[in-house]
């Protein structure tokens, strides 16, 4: 049983909790790390338990059997099962997971006190090249047994290279044009010095002392290996002229 498991079961028999009233959204795109940052915060105790509480079937499958895909049922359980006793609740965004909310409630109303922090990894060809191989292998953590060969697929990592930098200024947009400054965390540094990341969220939520990183109960590991560079290295070779910028339709295509 995994430690957020031990740790709803526990909830569910014990008397309900306050709401919870302060806390903080974790805002990426998928491949960035969000996994493994959120199970780092979740593992201090005291930063709120992030995970996709918008995405009611991975809940169901994941955490909780019972759990709604009512938006307003899905605050709640933010602001309880996401919470630590402290007070701080905790979520994790695409921006894919709040077109699925925004038109049902104000996010910014309903979730108080809410902090805003991104997540943003530099490699972005990396990142893609991350998308496409979990795709191919339905592997989305590395806790998972893969189901799929990978293969290399140049005109795919191509095309998710738009997806994410299609996510990555959906969320630059929302930013400036809501005039919020979130906190920024670069997965890059946050592989370097999670502590170092997992201080920054204390900081900026005004948790303290600072909590430490539970090692114990990260699980998580990098997916990364020899293959992944080595496409990296095919995809430049093929891809890589650097006499035409690249369309923005390949930004504007869906998936």
């Amino acid at each position: 049983m995994t430690f957020l498991a031990r740790l709803m079961s526990r909830r569910i028999a014990a008397e309900p909790q306050a709401p919870a009233g302060r806390g903080y959204a974790v805002c990426g795109a998928p491949r960035s790390g969000s996994n493994y940052f959120c199970e780092v915060l979740s593992s201090t105790g005291a930063l709120g338990h992030p995970r996709e509480y918008f995405n009611g079937a991975v809940r169901r499958q994941r955490d909780d059997p019972t759990y709604p895909d009512d938006p307003m049922q899905q605050i709640a359980r933010i602001r309880t099962m996401g919470a630590t006793p402290n007070g701080i609740y905790a979520l994790k965004l695409f921006p894919g997971l709040f077109d699925t909310v925004s038109p049902h409630l104000k996010l910014t109303e309903v979730l108080p006190n809410l902090t805003f922090v991104r997540l943003r990894r530099d490699d972005v060809l990396g990142q893609a090249i991350s998308w496409v191989r979990s795709i191919q292998s339905r592997q989305f953590r590395s806790t998972e047994a893969a189901e799929g060969e990978i293969r290399y697929d140049a005109e795919a990592i191509r095309t998710y290279v738009g997806q994410v930098c299609q996510r990555n200024a959906r969320w630059d947009m929302f930013f400036a044009r809501t005039g919020i400054a979130p906190l920024t965390i670069a997965y890059e540094d946050l592989a370097k010095d999670p502590q170092a990341a997992v201080d920054c969220v204390a900081d900026a939520l005004g948790v303290s002392p600072r909590p430490r990183i539970a090692s114990e109960r990260i699980h998580l590991r990098v997916q990364r290996d020899d293959e992944s560079r080595a496409w990296r290295e095919r995809f430049i070779a093929e891809c890589g002229d650097r006499n035409y910028i690249d369309s923005a339709d390949l930004l504007a295509r869906t998936l």
